[in-house]
């Protein structure tokens, strides 16, 4: 549903605009809440609403007896904010995830599919730079699993 990479800028109030492509998905599909929480790799995820349930159901499944589950979840589920878009096609950044994604100005926002991540934009070419010698090894790594 989401897919490609845009760069923007936030405001000085700490908002930024959904690219258009995105927004026409958010019609197409009558999605009107989004759900934005502390990601991994040092990006936020913004998920949908029915998305965000699915995630969630699958991460109420794990036993809240495990020391990692309970800390995963607390980090993320408190991490966690509704957003809805204005009328602008803006969002709004709260400073607890702009601090905890190094977001200052310019920002990278990418479509992975199921969710949209934002990153700092010096992360995200840090993170590129990193990975993409060995995204082919990657690919034949994950594909050689799944046979």
């Amino acid at each position: 549903m989401f897919y490609g990479e845009h760069e923007h800028a936030i405001d000085k109030k700490g908002r930024f605009v959904i690219p258009s492509k995105f927004r026409e998905s958010f019609k197409e599909y009558d999605i009107e809440k989004l759900y934005m929480t502390r990601g991994l790799d040092k990006c936020l995820f913004l998920f949908t609403e029915n998305e965000w349930k699915s995630q969630e159901s699958k991460f109420r499944s794990i036993s809240f007896t495990k020391s990692e589950a309970r800390k995963f979840n607390r980090l993320y589920f408190a991490g966690a904010s509704q957003i809805e878009c204005d009328k602008q096609g803006r969002i709004l950044l709260p400073k607890y995830l702009r601090d905890f994604a190094g977001i200052k100005k310019d920002i990278m926002i990418i479509g992975v599919s199921n969710r949209i991540e934002i990153w700092s934009m010096e992360a995200w070419q840090e993170y590129y730079n990193n990975s993409k010698e060995s995204f082919e090894d990657i690919a034949e790594k994950l594909m050689t699993e799944e046979g």
